[in-house]
């Protein structure tokens, strides 16, 4: 059996002014991380208006291949070259599909919530995929298109709907009453 993939987490906050240099910064340590062995893919989450904390996502093949990357001489220069462009950094890591799911603490959701979460990140991306590119792909024997099909969509869920939807579901996935739901209690317990 072959070991889960890693992802290492890292939250950064840009330092006043140092938007444009931070996000080279960025680019070229995903770059970098790109030349190691076991490297799966990196992704950036940029910070919501009015946040200036940038979600980072590194992944490799296993445990092994993300020490060789995190205590690389190349590593260390690079995180160096960045003094000034950030504040104090918080670092995550988490194995396997957990890690899309782990909060700070390491708890997880329950699997049913994950599955809706990465339904409801798959679904309107294979509809669109579809929608535009059905027609043209409808030709092709079944292996084929599903193969161009999974080739397309997995960098685009890995990378860009899968950490979207865990961010737009987080209070849920974490089991948080909304802020609605507290209200509608407190309005039907006073009007009670």
């Amino acid at each position: 059996m072959s070991p889960d993939p890693v992802t290492l987490m890292v939250a950064r906050r840009v330092a006043r002014g140092r938007y444009r240099d931070f996000t080279a910064w960025l680019e070229e340590g995903r770059e970098l991380a790109s030349d190691f062995a076991g490297y799966l893919g990196s992704g950036v989450l940029a910070p919501p208006p009015g946040d200036d904390e940038y979600q980072i996502i590194f992944r490799f093949r296993d445990e092994k291949t993300l020490a060789a990357w995190e205590h690389s001489a190349s590593r260390r220069a690079w995180l160096a070259r960045g003094e000034g462009l950030f504040e104090a950094p918080q670092e995550h890591r988490a194995t396997g599909l957990d890690g899309w799911f782990q909060d700070a603490t390491g708890r997880t959701p329950p699997r049913w919530k994950q599955a809706i979460a990465i339904w409801l990140a798959f679904f309107p991306v294979s509809l669109m995929f579809q929608w535009l590119f059905g027609g043209l792909l409808a030709g092709l024997p079944l292996v084929p298109r599903v193969l161009v099909g999974t080739l397309a969509l997995t960098p685009v869920m890995v990378f860009l709907f899968i950490p979207l939807s865990m961010r737009l579901l987080g209070p849920w996935l974490r089991g948080e009453t909304s802020v609605l739901a507290r209200l509608g209690r407190r309005l039907h317990h006073h009007g009670a």
